[in-house]
């Protein structure tokens, strides 16, 4: 007999085996699936998206200003912030709520969902919906410039209502890193 440590690729244990109304409730989370696969065709459509604005971006280089070609590549960078928190959603969602992936090993595994949880999920795409206000309103700040003409695409009410919803995701997510951080503290004292 050998001393050799046991590895967690080999077969899984049997599952236990469920009654009736546990297997339903427990199996209703498939019912999940056809809203990932249905923001899986977003992606695409953020792909068709993007290339649409790379190819208006590439051939009228020529002809725009220097703000017009910055915001065109500030509306690429928004479509790749919005594709990553697809991704994220996707994949993490589909991992915590969903079934496993069994990716342990995959060279291509993403670092993160090694650790993911609903908990870790939340803050993620907290953070991602920050920073593509983020580069919305960078936007909205750029064209501020034209506020009171009538190349205006936007009102001073407006800039004001971007800035503040802004500020309620970051508090948002300041609030949700808050509360996660204090019921971590509160289990782990639980456990000692």
């Amino acid at each position: 007999m050998s001393a050799e440590p046991e590895t967690t690729t080999g077969p899984r244990p049997p599952s236990p085996r469920l009654g009736l109304l546990p297997m339903i409730i427990f199996g209703s989370r498939w019912l999940q699936l056809p809203l990932y696969l249905g923001l899986i065709v977003a992606q695409c459509v953020y792909i068709v998206l993007f290339l649409k604005e790379l190819w208006h971006l590439a051939s009228h280089a020529l002809d725009l200003t220097e703000q017009e070609i910055m915001m065109s590549v500030l509306a690429l960078i928004d479509v790749v912030m919005i594709s990553n928190l697809l991704v994220m959603v996707i994949v993490g969602g589909y991992e915590t709520f969903v079934s496993r992936l069994d990716l342990q090993g995959h060279p291509d595994e993403p670092e993160w969902l090694g650790h993911v949880n609903a908990s870790v999920l939340k803050i993620k795409l907290a953070m991602a919906i920050i920073g593509i206000s983020s580069i919305a309103l960078l936007r909205t700040f750029i064209e501020a410039g034209n506020l009171g003409s009538n190349r205006a695409s936007l009102t001073e009410n407006g800039v004001m209502w971007q800035v503040l919803i802004h500020i309620t995701f970051v508090a948002s997510a300041i609030g949700i890193a808050f509360v996660d951080r204090f019921s971590d503290a509160t289990s782990r004292k639980h456990a000692e």
